[in-house]
């Protein structure tokens, strides 16, 4: 899915991200590596939140997201931050222009968005393809019972001034498939307001799934979390976001 019209309302959608969260919990997946990281490909960064607080740590970033649009933004704001960072306009699919990167995350369901096995077989081939040899890979989706008991037919709404939006979440053919509907209003001049929509496709898999094409793609340790904790305290049954930390 390539974000168009919502990318420049995305940041003010995403105030209450846990932005901080996947920080903390990156850097302690970090500090367990005999590898020193230094280079970080941020895949799907979007408007480049999560890529800019890890340029303020003193990382080298690279982020890549298939929107330009969204990219337009990201690095509008690293400019203003001074932040020098490569910005990449790739689908994820045909990742190039990257070697021996210390590590690559790909947060907040970005891997959702690849809806079939084979392309997210090659995806991680593509990852794998661009680390160092002894790099990492870090990626989140949503757990199977998040989706089913949490997302699927459920309907939100959001009314502000400047901004509003309903969206629409419907359950897809197969398990762990949503289909979403959004339309917005945008403040425009003088009291009027525009009007876009979005549609949205999302897959998740059991994490079984994942392991497999991950080891399909070359990867040998892999590790799962469960919403942002390294003591696994939540159950997969129980939490709402899976974290795969798979080394090369």
């Amino acid at each position: 899915m390539v974000y168009t019209s919502l990318a420049y309302v995305y940041d003010r959608l995403m105030e209450d991200a846990p932005y901080d969260q996947w920080i903390d919990f990156t850097k302690s997946i970090f500090s367990q590596s005999t590898h020193p990281i230094n280079t970080i490909a941020d895949l799907g960064c979007g408007t480049g939140e999560i890529t800019m607080r890890l340029a303020n740590l003193g990382y080298i970033m690279h982020g890549i997201d298939a929107s330009l649009d969204m990219l337009t933004c990201a690095e509008q704001k690293a400019r203003e931050q001074q932040l020098k960072i490569n910005w990449l306009n790739q689908d994820l699919r045909q990742l190039e222009g990257l070697a021996c990167i210390d590590a690559v995350i790909s947060y907040c369901d970005v891997i959702n968005y690849i809806i079939s096995k084979s392309n997210i077989e090659t995806v991680f081939k593509k990852v794998y393809e661009c680390l160092h040899p002894e790099g990492i890979f870090i990626f989140d989706v949503h757990a199977m019972a998040y989706v089913k008991n949490y997302l699927s037919n459920q309907t939100y709404a959001y009314v502000a001034d400047d901004i509003s939006y309903i969206w629409f979440a419907h359950e897809g053919q197969s398990e762990g498939e949503v289909h979403h509907d959004l339309t917005f209003f945008t403040y425009f001049k003088r009291g009027t307001y525009e009007r876009f929509d979005e549609y949205h496709q999302q897959k998740t898999y059991p994490p079984s799934i994942y392991e497999q094409l991950l080891k399909n793609a070359g990867f040998q340790s892999i590790h799962l979390y469960f919403d942002f904790s390294l003591d696994n305290n939540v159950s997969y049954h129980e939490a709402s976001r899976v974290f795969f930390v798979a080394r090369k």
